[in-house]
């Protein structure tokens, strides 16, 4: 097959390039070029979605049998894309998110949940950022139809992950010490490797099936308690995992999700962050592998990569808590 990534140079979009590569396909890649290196082996067209020189030139002449689109995050750049595209690719395949479903985290979702109400020509600084995926995935539809799959992962773990939601606890733990095991040891996950996510979209455009999939982590797949021990494991770390309850963090007005990334209290605002029903992407071929092979796989890049100069963010909020907080709160004295 030929396939445009429109991404590929970095954590989900390399891993895309890399399976396709392996299975014999042809892969252009489109990006800006800042993000990471072209990979041998693509096409690498470099270039800014937002500018239409720029996909009118990338598209002069050709033809794809199928679009993976792993960058697109504002409804009137992919509505631009999506229609340039629709005469010149067979299929249109899109990497949307859990957030574009209207009622998660705090109940479970389906391919049949509702999904928040932003139309496919939204601007980007008009609706909450959680809502923009949804608009997202309208411009595709919009475009092509059934000729499409919405693919709405959950949360991606992996070797070059950009966020660092497990890179931050990895490092963390590999210093050693006691290290906070935040909230319900036990409280089940869900956590899905980005080469899994990417191996599972390109089986679809083999097999050729569409529509919309719920592409995370099985329910129950492990638990904060059995991460942070893998990250122990694969980190060869003296770290004491110490428990600290949600009360005592919310106390403390510690921040789920970024100053403990990962962690979401046991309340009802986050009742169904880790209940995502994926069981039409298993049935329609996704598997995992183990957790403590990702937790290996990402150590070992983490060790080979070298020390991190900038600090991990997501949407501009640094990741991780201090070291004087965390004492804190590990002694009872935060509050």
């Amino acid at each position: 097959m030929d396939i445009l990534i429109l991404g590929g140079s970095s954590f989900l979009g390399r891993a895309y390039v890399t399976d396709a590569l392996a299975r014999g396909h042809r892969v252009t890649t489109f990006n800006r070029g800042v993000s990471g290196p072209d990979q041998p082996g693509a096409v690498a067209v470099h270039g800014d979605r937002n500018s239409p020189d720029d996909l009118a030139r990338l598209v002069e002449g050709q033809h794809w049998d199928a679009v993976v689109d792993t960058s697109g995050q504002q409804p009137y750049a992919v509505a631009q894309t999506a229609r340039l595209l629709r005469d010149r690719a067979g299929h249109y395949s899109f990497v949307s998110s859990i957030h574009a479903f209207a009622d998660w985290p705090a109940e479970a979702v389906d391919e049949d949940s509702p999904t928040h109400d932003c139309p496919a020509d939204t601007p980007a600084d008009q609706p909450p950022a959680n809502a923009l995926k949804a608009g997202c995935e309208r411009a595709v539809l919009e475009h092509f139809g059934e000729r499409s799959s919405l693919l709405n992962c959950g949360l991606l773990i992996g070797p070059y992950e950009n966020v660092g939601r497990l890179p931050w606890w990895l490092e963390r733990i590999a210093r050693g010490g006691r290290v906070i095991l935040p909230g319900d040891p036990g409280r089940p996950m869900q956590l899905i490797d980005a080469r899994d996510f990417a191996a599972f979209g390109i089986g679809l455009l083999e097999d050729g099936l569409t529509g919309r999939y719920v592409t995370t982590g099985p329910v129950g797949q492990t638990t904060m308690a059995g991460l942070l021990q893998a990250c122990v494991e694969a980190t060869g770390s003296d770290a004491e995992l110490v428990r600290v309850d949600d009360e005592a963090l919310l106390a403390a007005e510690v921040q789920p999700w970024t100053e403990l990334p990962l962690w979401s209290p046991d309340e009802p605002d986050w009742a169904g962050i880790w209940q995502s029903d994926s069981s039409r992407a298993r049935a329609a071929g996704l598997r995992d592998r183990p957790l403590a092979e990702t937790v290996r796989d990402t150590w070992a890049w983490i060790v080979e990569r070298g020390p991190r100069e900038v600090p991990y963010t997501q949407g501009g909020t640094p990741l991780g808590i201090s070291a004087e907080r965390e004492r804190m709160l590990l002694d009872g004295r935060a509050g």
